[in-house]
């Protein structure tokens, strides 16, 4: 199975924040023999196992798997039993330079955009008429930058739609 760090190790990127350099950096040397190794003597057989050192980058999926995987068990038990969507709200790829230049400001913007869009539609009774919650993640891929809201309603069983709101309500192009 093809792992990140082999596709990181046949790749060279330009443009590279120094903290998105440091993570594509530490990522292609992850347990390799770059980082160090530490090795295990069995007291019982005396047979050594010798394993590279990991990066420790909170952005490696090695490294980070274990963690990964409690947080998600965490956030699961705190779900509350009622339907959940899952919407996605994307910007046009012209704005991608854009937006690396100004992350901060503008994915804060993409995401209380999304999110008010969201109750907005949904307090209508045209569409759901409720009050929803929204969870926001942001996720970027590759050249394509989009945000995932996850939503949730704690108040109203929502019943099943193909879509949350019935249909789509916009899509550009």
């Amino acid at each position: 199975m093809t792992e990140l760090q082999d596709i990181f190790r046949h790749v060279k990127l330009k443009s590279l924040s120094p903290d998105q350099a440091k993570a594509f950096h530490m990522i292609r040397l992850c347990r390799t023999s770059a980082l160090g190794s530490h090795a295990q003597v069995c007291q019982e057989c005396g047979s050594t196992d010798v394993s590279f050192n990991s990066c420790r980058n909170r952005h490696c999926p090695k490294c980070q798997h274990s963690v990964q995987e409690e947080w998600v068990e965490t956030q699961m038990s705190k779900l509350l039993p009622v339907g959940y969507f899952h919407t996605v709200f994307t910007i046009p790829q012209e704005l991608n330079i854009l937006v690396l230049q100004n992350q901060r400001l503008l994915y804060s913007l993409l995401i209380k955009s999304a999110g008010h869009t969201l109750m907005e539609l949904a307090k209508d009774p045209k569409f759901l008429g409720a009050t929803i919650g929204v969870t926001s993640v942001l996720h970027t891929c590759y050249s394509d930058i989009f945000i995932i809201p996850i939503l949730s309603n704690t108040k109203l069983k929502v019943p099943r739609y193909q879509y949350l709101l019935g249909y789509f309500i916009y899509k550009s192009g």
